[in-house]
């Protein structure tokens, strides 16, 4: 093969290596040497989730420092077993994100619920990915993961970092988690949180100073309506000392795509525990609970897809987000579930492969789509991953293979963008972005693995072959 010839990416062989290498460079320049930003200058802290996803990439440059990655966000965990959405590098000024560590005040509200005591955090969460990338971390190389102690120090802190959501968060009985603030569903500004939200009283947007829109352009971002709302739900939460018994919730949701990765997550917990010589069944069992009842309770045959409950309402909500279409990644899924969802995705009102290269993150038809402003439509790179694993995970190899070559393109043309255009493929929000760059590291990574093994049978078939033609 020479260097122009073209690939199953949809790369010549020589842009597939300049990607991978402009894709390190991303993770490299935002190392801090403890862990990484998803951005310098838009979110120059530790993401939670942000930083499951850039583990999964960063295994294959160095996987000690992806197990340092999650070492270091699961060594900021509270007492009461959460992994906080930001912890706070106090080297960078307050005034370079809001809200900022003096805001939340993690150890003093949160010292009741077991915030520790010395480093400042947020007081919310965000999808629980972790036990994923700690197995694909593991996996990557078994022997440095053994060597250095990885699973046996991150274990018990996942097993705490699940028992805390299905401890205190369960508000329904349903078995399922429930998100407090928009922001825990790692998708802020969903059209699907606007219902809830409008029993919310913003404060008003003179109280606070939004440094988001220094950095990125308004008509991507959030509005100043939705922050108020945001502000006041946080500062609430922080007046009820971060409890989440007893504190009268105004926004509480069970959301599909947060407990869909708390499926997976419990899958890889087993695996997890398979290696340390733990008896995996327990965790297998949650997995299928959950699974259970995200189907019994959150799957909408009309819909072709799984919507969010409004908790304090007890009504679904009609909003259709690529929220619904994440219980892809549940690998005991039933067969008509998943094929509904593969059609929902390829349907019109996400257009995968028809009319966008990549799932948006809203309804292509909903009243408030918006192909810029943040999850209002958007496609996003680590949300296009988890798509693209379930469609694989479920037998639609062709669909996947796809939306993974659509994924390196928009990756290499957007220069790592935050998001895109579903339609156009133009970069939004920030550029050089943490998590698209490592997926595209992982993507890229995985094909070169299925490549090998394709070559290896067709190798081995050339060989039988061979072998019968000789007798």
């Amino acid at each position: 093969m020479t260097a122009t010839t073209a690939t199953p990416t949809g790369l010549p062989a020589h842009d597939r290596a300049a990607l991978r290498r402009e894709a390190a460079r991303v993770l490299l320049t935002n190392w801090t040497g403890t862990s990484t930003v998803p951005s310098r200058t838009l979110y120059p802290h530790q993401w939670s989730w942000d930083s499951a996803f850039i583990a999964i990439g960063l295994r294959h440059l160095s996987p000690r420092r992806a197990q340092r990655e999650l070492e270091t966000l699961l060594g900021a965990q509270w007492a009461d077993g959460r992994v906080p959405h930001i912890v706070f590098n106090p080297a960078v000024p307050l005034g370079a994100y809001f809200p900022s560590p003096d805001f939340w005040q993690s150890s003093t509200a949160g010292r009741a619920a077991g915030a520790p005591s010395g480093v400042e955090t947020s007081g919310i969460v965000q999808p629980p990915v972790h036990a994923l990338a700690a197995a694909l971390v593991h996996e990557r190389d078994p022997e440095c993961s053994r060597r250095r102690g990885f699973l046996e120090r991150v274990y018990p802190r996942l097993v705490a970092w699940h028992a805390y959501l299905l401890r205190e968060r369960d508000f329904t009985g349903h078995g399922l988690a429930s998100i407090v603030h928009p922001w825990e569903s790692g998708m802020d500004n969903s059209p699907c949180w606007n219902g809830p939200l409008r029993k919310v009283v913003p404060v008003p947007a003179v109280s606070f100073r939004r440094a988001d829109l220094v950095h990125s352009d308004p008509a991507d971002r959030p509005t100043d309506l939705d922050y108020g709302r945001y502000v006041r739900l946080a500062a609430d939460y922080r007046g009820h000392g971060y409890r989440d018994a007893g504190t009268p919730h105004a926004f509480a949701v069970e959301d599909p795509g947060f407990n869909a990765l708390l499926i997976a997550s419990e899958h890889a917990l087993a695996g997890i525990a398979a290696a340390l010589g733990r008896d995996p069944r327990p965790h297998r069992a949650r997995a299928e609970a959950l699974t259970d009842s995200l189907v019994r309770h959150l799957w909408q045959p009309h819909a072709g897809m799984f919507l969010c409950r409004d908790v304090r309402a007890d009504r679904v909500i009609e909003e259709k987000s690529v929220t619904g279409l994440l219980p892809l990644v549940a690998p005991s899924l039933p067969d008509h579930v998943a094929s509904a969802l593969s059609r929902t995705a390829r349907g019109e009102h996400f257009g995968l492969g028809s009319t966008t290269a990549l799932v948006p993150s809203y309804d292509l038809r909903g009243d408030a789509f918006d192909p810029s402003r943040y999850w209002c439509g958007p496609a996003w790179f680590n949300i296009n991953w988890v798509v693209e694993r379930g469609l694989r995970l479920h037998g639609a190899t062709a669909e996947a293979d796809a939306l993974r070559r659509a994924v390196l393109d928009a990756a290499g043309a957007s220069r790592f963008a935050e998001y895109v255009d579903p339609h156009t493929g133009r970069g939004r929000g920030a550029t050089d972005f943490g998590w698209t760059a490592a997926v595209a590291i992982d993507l890229l990574a995985r094909h070169a693995h299925d490549r090998d093994q394709d070559r290896d049978r067709n190798q081995d078939h050339g060989r039988d072959q061979d072998r019968r033609e000789r007798r």
